[in-house]
């Protein structure tokens, strides 16, 4: 008869398994991340050709909402994902390490920090750009042709008053979530 596994053996296997699921859902994750720059550009072609087609330049008030929500989406998932790698880095691997012995006395998954080289910095601006570049530059685009149009109803100019707020908005925030810093914290 074999021996049940032991308490340390149990947390392992348990420690393990969450390790298996959070990397899932950070694969996920960045695959759906990543299709959203597509959809905004998409969206953006889609709602200029209608635009074009129908002589209607209101209708450009569209790309504004396409980018806020699809933008919210991707910085959303971009957080995500980094909150996943912060927590096997700081959590989930130190735990685990504990429970392991490791005759070479390494934390478990480098990879999870090593991965930063000395050009992440500037990879890290550059995402910054087309993070800008795909949310919020189309749309800014789309209202400063609306608003050159003009005159337009109060509806028009309300609404897209509310759509710059929002880019603002959203643009901050790409600019706050960008991990801009040299050298990643390992704790908040």
């Amino acid at each position: 008869m074999s021996d049940p596994m032991n308490t340390s053996d149990l947390a392992v296997a348990v420690l393990l398994s969450e390790y298996d699921a959070l990397k899932a859902e950070q694969r996920s994750r960045i695959g759906f991340r990543d299709q959203l720059l597509y959809a905004v550009l998409t969206a953006a072609a889609a709602i200029a050709a209608v635009t074009a087609t129908a002589a209607r330049l209101e209708l450009l008030l569209v790309l504004p909402l396409a980018g806020i929500v699809l933008g919210w989406t991707h910085l959303h998932n971009d957080h995500m994902i980094s909150e996943i790698g912060r927590y096997v880095r700081v959590q989930l691997g130190p735990r685990l390490h504990a429970l392991v012995t490791d005759a070479t006395g390494l934390p478990m998954f480098e990879w999870e920090s090593d991965h930063h080289d000395r050009r992440r910095v500037s990879r890290k601006w550059l995402q910054l750009a087309v993070n800008l570049a795909a949310f919020c530059v189309p749309p800014l685009a789309a209202l400063i042709i609306v608003w050159a149009a003009g005159p337009h109803t109060p509806a028009v100019l309300a609404l897209s008053a509310l759509e710059a707020a929002a880019l603002a908005v959203l643009a901050l925030q790409i600019t706050r979530y960008a991990d801009l810093a040299s050298t990643r914290q390992v704790t908040r």
